[in-house]
């Protein structure tokens, strides 16, 4: 009797269905697009026609939105008589770096004089606040983004190596952490401020380019990395004997492929999550200090510090409401856009997720 031949069907290998792609989710686009138009007005404001956020006018003090004029010519973006050439943009938008100062150049050279004002109503001295919040974005901001790379850069190494390293290097790694962690954060970061501060201390400081508001950037950085660094040390202590980690050591992998192969994409989701919280809460920590007159000192301008302003301004008898309500509205929506965007990029990285 000839043998039969294998049917077609028990040939054919069988068909190997790609497994999708993480999306990310709804939440985390909207927060992107949020996010995104923040950091756009915060990086390009220099180029947009509105009002110096420093220009007083106590005739116009406490005008409501869209009251008085809209759309004014600025008498103070022309240079004076006998000047330098580029000393009307640092009596109108203080000290600015060199790329913002082309931008503001390039606006006046399309713009000229004009700009729209009174969008958002005026301060008790007349500043237009819509600038004023606008201006103040890119300080909140780069608090965060300082923050953030500080993070990074010390406290997740920091926390992967006690993690990975254990015994007596990890305890003597976490005592430090612990040791930072005893001391209340808001007195660590006024002493720091006041110390800094000092006129001797800040007239060198100066001598070299680090003014006060970098100081405040470099104190609040500086305690930022040691939630990350601890949260890291207990996933690494939790990966570390994880059966695949095991199963690796026993393949003869090397150390530094087993983390970067098997250790790293399982601390990505982690790294991410905890960032998503420290940016918010490092924006919030140094609204709180500019709230309370210690962190960013006029005539520099932040969301808290505009959120000070606002609230002094709540008064029963005649309450400029826009003065507390625009600033505050700001920080809510990025710090809820930052909260929906850390959910949805853990949701992508965990892969626990996608098994």
């Amino acid at each position: 009797m000839a043998r039969s031949e294998p049917s077609a069907v028990s040939a054919a290998p069988p068909e190997v269905i790609p497994r999708p792609r993480p999306q990310l989710p709804t939440s985390g686009r909207l927060a992107v697009v949020v996010l995104g138009l923040v950091v756009l007005v915060a990086v390009l404001v220099p180029l947009v026609p509105l009002p110096s956020p420093r220009t007083v006018d106590t005739a116009r003090s406490l005008e409501p939105p869209l009251a008085g004029r809209l759309l004014e010519e600025l008498p103070e973006l022309e240079p004076r008589e006998g000047e330098a050439a580029d000393a009307w943009i640092d009596r109108s938008f203080g000290e600015l770096g060199p790329i913002a100062r082309l931008m503001v150049r390039a606006r006046v050279a399309v713009c000229g004089r004009w700009a729209v004002s009174g969008l958002l109503g005026r301060d008790e001295l007349g500043r237009d606040l819509c600038a004023r919040i606008c201006w103040g974005a890119r300080v909140s901001l780069a608090v965060a983004v300082v923050a953030a790379l500080v993070t990074l850069v010390i406290g997740v190494p920091w926390g992967a190596v006690a993690g990975w390293a254990g015994g007596r290097v990890d305890d003597a790694m976490m005592r430090a952490v612990d040791v930072l962690n005893s001391i209340p954060l808001v007195f660590l970061v006024v002493f720091l401020v006041t110390v800094l501060g000092e006129d001797s201390i800040r007239l060198a400081l100066d001598s070299v380019g680090i003014g006060r508001l970098a100081i405040f950037f470099l104190v609040v950085a500086a305690v930022s990395w040691l939630s990350m660094a601890r949260i890291v040390r207990g996933r690494l202590l939790e990966l570390r004997d994880a059966t695949y980690v095991e199963a690796a050591r026993a393949s003869g992998a090397s150390p530094a492929r087993i983390l970067l192969r098997h250790v790293v994409p399982n601390l990505a989701g982690t790294v991410v999550v905890t960032l998503s919280l420290t940016v918010p809460r490092v924006m919030l920590f140094e609204s709180f200090l500019s709230f309370l007159g210690l962190g960013v000192q006029p005539p520099d301008v932040s969301w808290g510090l505009l959120a000070n302003a606002g609230l002094k301004a709540l008064i029963p008898i005649d309450p400029a409401w826009w003065l507390f309500l625009f600033p505050s509205a700001a920080l809510a929506v990025t710090l809820l856009a930052l909260g929906f965007l850390g959910d949805a990029l853990e949701a992508v990285l965990d892969p626990r997720r996608h098994r």
